[in-house]
């Protein structure tokens, strides 16, 4: 452990990780400060659906359970734990915290971050009748926290990336201008905010990787803002230099990932190997942070319900046919939306019957639930002995589930709270960022010369190019990236928006943003709209883009023999 730097862990990627990451990261090396994210858009939802049920709920439950096994570790080895498990209820999961704390016979100090919650301020904001809203606070309630002595902070909505520059500032001594320090932890909080995946878990080459039960990753944080992500030794996983790449590119748009506590240049990290499970991130230029603030908003949208025909054998698009026409017949009343959708998964003359099936999945919407539900899977299960050949359900459709529609929003930085809660009860206020500086333009990346032409095979792209999607929103994000400079001369003149629709054809008629990264021989596309309204009122095979990328990484491109 280098007494220069500060050793920072993640347990936690999502609300519903794994259980056991906690006493993994305590037990398995040395750390100061161990974090956790919970929160995610659809996870406020489910936040904000616990709480009409429960006022007193509207935190991440698991987050207790969690320490009740492990504070006592965590008080032994001096780690101190910042969470954003706090949701929508962060005052009340430190006073459970305290709770715990004497029911373990434990001394800590608790605090917490509050101020996100807008949604008491709906109207005045403008907001139309939201089941949440949550403003995206910075690091610096966190770092006031940490400052005052605790020992826990557990915060609602920050960003991911707060987890990690709050206590670096602390330590550190930061000030509120030092951008690129600031950036600097940004990026490493960015590498570490999705858990396992930034030491090989859904990585696009798992088999280089022991990929059974990755470890959770932890990041040096030196001064200067640098970092070396890292993990415990003897854990599973790995840290590559592709591994990070992957985590770095995930979720993001352009050069500049803008947050409360400053704006990180994404076009100036470079990654660097540094031994085994060793990747040094430097160099991170920051600028202010934008005037406004991210507001996370969540209502609920209706209620949906799905229904899937598995079709076998022969005459499969005119199986489908039938079914659509028999539903859009009897379909009564007829919910708002009624989706088709036509997987052929099928192969002829297949040795096996599994092998043979294709799937039509039928997707209903309504503000009823009778209509979406029950009303609808009568409608289907009276199909059972008049429809098609061999008609049958891998399970029964059952009642509608409330769904919720996302929606971002932005707000004046000086309109939102943001209060530290200190270990002894005092209130702190946390101003925003006073910064007049304009910024400069992020100048035209600097692209290779084309590769020069020659034999090509045709394949698929991931066998020369590695990739990560995810959403934001309504939006997906695909991240394409490869490892030598001949490679990334061939894909950045390649990979253009209009050949990625060509390869993509769900994209074909949507906004399609490219951005391109040279320091990590890096594309990221951003394809609008592709999710609709997000969350779980999307109704896409793949709801969240999370396999998005694997798909494009199996379509076929004329490849230069060269880079095989």
């Amino acid at each position: 452990m280098d007494a220069r730097s500060l050793r920072i862990g993640n347990a936690s990627g999502f609300y519903g990780d794994r259980f056991s990451a906690f006493r993994e990261m305590l037990e398995g090396g040395p750390l100061d400060v161990l974090t956790g994210d919970y929160l995610a858009e659809l996870t406020m939802l489910i936040l904000g659906r616990d709480r009409l049920k429960n006022p007193s709920s509207g935190y991440a439950k698991t987050f207790l359970r969690q320490l009740e096994e492990t504070l006592g570790l965590a008080v032994e080895r001096k780690v101190r734990i910042v969470a954003n498990a706090g949701g929508l209820n962060p005052e009340g999961l430190a006073n459970d915290l305290r709770t715990l704390a004497t029911k373990l016979g434990l001394t800590v100090s608790v605090a917490h971050v509050e101020g996100d919650d807008l949604v008491g301020r709906a109207d005045e904001l403008g907001f139309e009748q939201p089941l949440t809203a949550n403003a995206y606070l910075g690091g610096w309630g966190i770092a006031a926290c940490l400052e005052a002595g605790a020992d826990i902070v557990v915060t609602g909505r920050v960003t991911d990336a707060s987890l990690v520059v709050g206590p670096a500032a602390a330590h550190f001594g930061w000030k509120r201008d030092d951008w690129d320090r600031i950036a600097g932890a940004m990026v490493a909080g960015h590498v570490l905010e999705c858990g396992a995946q930034a030491t090989g878990g859904n990585f696009a080459r798992f088999g280089e990787v022991d990929a059974r039960r990755p470890g959770f990753p932890l990041a040096e944080i030196f001064a200067d803002g640098s970092s070396i992500i890292t993990k415990h030794p003897y854990t599973g996983g790995a840290v590559t230099v592709d591994t990070v790449k992957a985590q770095l590119v995930y979720e993001i748009g352009g050069a500049r990932y803008a947050g409360p506590d400053a704006t990180a240049r994404f076009d100036t990290i470079v990654v660097d190997a540094d031994g085994t499970d060793r990747v040094r991130l430097s160099g991170v230029r920051g600028e202010p942070p934008p005037p406004d603030v991210k507001v996370c908003l969540n209502r609920l949208g209706g209620f949906r319900s799905e229904a899937q025909f598995m079709l076998v054998g022969l005459d499969i698009e005119e199986k489908a046919a039938l079914v659509r026409a028999q539903l859009d017949a009897t379909l009564e009343p007829r919910p708002a939306e009624v989706l088709y959708t036509l997987a052929r998964t099928d192969h002829a003359d297949a040795p096996s019957e599994e092998q043979a099936s294709a799937t039509l999945r039928v997707t209903v919407k309504d503000a009823d639930p009778k209509v979406a539900g029950r009303a609808f899977s009568g409608a289907v299960v009276e199909l059972a002995l008049s429809s098609y050949p061999g008609f049958f359900l891998p399970s029964l459709p059952g009642d509608a589930s409330p769904f919720g529609v996302y929606t971002p929003a932005y707000v004046d930085a000086r309109k939102v709270p943001h209060v530290a809660v200190l270990p002894d009860g005092r209130r702190i206020d946390v101003l925003p960022t006073e910064e007049t500086r304009g910024l400069e333009a992020v100048p035209a990346p600097s692209l290779p010369a084309p590769l020069l032409a020659g034999p090509t095979r045709r394949v698929p792209l991931g066998q020369v190019a590695l990739a990560r999607s995810g959403d934001k929103g309504g939006d997906a994000n695909i991240g394409v990236w490869v490892r030598t400079d001949e490679a990334w001369s061939w894909l950045v003149h390649t990979l253009t928006e209009e050949q990625l629709r060509k390869l993509l054809p769900e994209a074909r008629e949507l906004k399609v943003q490219r951005h391109v990264l040279p320091n990590l021989r890096a594309l990221n596309f951003v394809i609008e709209g592709l999710l609709g309204e997000g969350v779980s009122s999307s109704t896409r095979f793949d709801q969240q883009a999370k396999a998005l990328g694997e798909w494009l990484r199996s379509r076929h491109v004329d490849v230069p023999e060269s880079l095989l």
